[in-house]
């Protein structure tokens, strides 16, 4: 079932009711990833435990994405779609109320893991869900989409979670999410096509990581999640220790930053259906520029704002052709590759934690961050410059084939 013609407007994809019911579960499964780093500070002072310890809570949920969603994926793949992304729900409704009622860290910590493990399958299969019900022109507006529920999570959700945790306490936040998760259930069981399960063997799919363009593609993602959450892992006492911004201005940056990314995120998937590696090297230049720009104005706590916002607007930009392109790339094992880019996101957003907590450790200070996410950022964008030249190469191949047979 596909949701129009080739001719299709994006007020229709707007209004496609499959594409909604992806963009509601995205906002849950985005709030209930990005929450904990407006809690962090209340977290380390309930638990006792220091910053960069509760700053493992991110690790651990991303490290469970990149290693357990692809199994979780793989278990799966010979389910229906949509009995598969409503049995996923199930999972990320649980795990989020074993947070809210964990009574120690290190429970906390396995509750996440247990949510998290839901994360990459459902937004892998969900790109493949949201690729299938579009023309191939508008693919990564679809997907998109979807994702922009996971950009409105930061607009919405993280910042009125923030200050619901600031008010009630850090579980207030995990409550809440819960009945957002069965309202995802809802409208996945109501509104989204069946779809039939990936076909071939399952050795069929893992040849798919013999691509060099799909290890590519896997590897960007990876380093470009890195440098984000570098700095965003740590944003909050960033704030506080640096701008000397109040807990009120930690909460109205996270919601800036949902906004910028919500911008990007958009703007992203539709300025990349024709040029998408282009479009990530031009992106990527940019972020570059808006790091070190982020580095001169967090002393001071409105122009640390704004770079907040022009920051995440640039980094949500490249998400969804990334996420486009593997799918484009792994054609014959789109189910497996989309989520392994998820897994490489988190992966990343693993990396980046850690270097930033190794960073503090180590005695260098917040505002070092932006710098050593700088440095991330200029290493993607050379793998963005070899996706270029692959493009070429690729393409010259079957120019000269066509001309052999002629």
């Amino acid at each position: 079932m596909r949701l129009n013609s080739e001719g299709g407007s994006t007020r229709d994809l707007l209004t496609s009711k499959p594409l909604v019911a992806l963009a509601v579960a995205a906002f849950g499964i985005g709030t209930s990833e990005y929450i904990i780093m407006g809690l962090l500070p209340n977290l380390s002072h309930d638990f006792h435990v220091s910053i960069p310890k509760a700053g493992a809570l991110v690790t651990g949920y991303a490290l469970s994405v990149t290693f357990g969603s692809p199994l979780v994926a793989i278990a799966t793949a010979r389910l229906e779609r949509k009995f598969t992304m409503l049995l996923l729900m199930g999972i990320f409704i649980l795990g989020n109320l074993c947070c809210a009622i964990a009574p120690t860290y290190n429970l906390l910590f396995a509750a996440r893991v247990l949510t998290a493990l839901c994360h990459g399958a459902f937004f892998g299969i969900g790109s493949v869900v949201a690729s299938n019900i579009v023309p191939r022109n508008q693919r990564a507006q679809a997907i998109a989409l979807m994702f922009s529920g996971l950009t409105l999570a930061n607009v919405l959700g993280v910042p009125a979670g923030t200050a619901l945790g600031q008010v009630f306490g850090w579980r207030a936040p995990f409550w809440s999410i819960v009945p957002i998760g069965f309202i995802a259930a809802a409208a996945i069981f109501f509104f989204l096509p069946t779809q039939p399960p990936a076909s071939g063997s399952l050795l069929h799919e893992f040849r798919v990581l013999r691509n060099p363009q799909v290890l590519l593609v896997l590897a960007i993602s990876t380093l470009a999640s890195s440098s984000l959450f570098c700095v965003f892992t740590y944003i909050a006492p960033t704030l506080l220790s640096v701008a000397h911004a109040s807990p009120h201005a930690v909460t109205l940056t996270l919601l800036f930053f949902g906004l910028g990314i919500t911008i990007g995120n958009l703007a992203g998937g539709a300025l990349s259906d024709r040029q998408p590696a282009s479009f990530l090297v031009v992106a990527f230049i940019a972020l570059i520029g808006s790091l070190i720009g982020l580095y001169f104005a967090e002393p001071y706590v409105v122009p640390a704002i704004g770079m907040i916002l022009v920051w995440g607007a640039i980094h949500f930009a490249a998400g969804s052709p990334l996420q486009s392109r593997i799918v484009d790339k792994a054609a014959e094992a789109p189910n497996l590759a989309s989520t392994l880019n998820q897994g490489a996101f988190n992966f990343g957003n693993a990396i980046g934690a850690t270097v930033g907590g190794m960073l503090l450790t180590a005695g260098f200070g917040y505002r070092q961050l932006p710098i050593a996410s700088a440095v991330i950022a200029a290493l993607v964008l050379a793998l963005c410059y070899t996706a270029i030249r692959l493009d070429r190469r690729h393409r010259d191949e079957r120019i000269a084939e066509k001309i052999s047979t002629i």
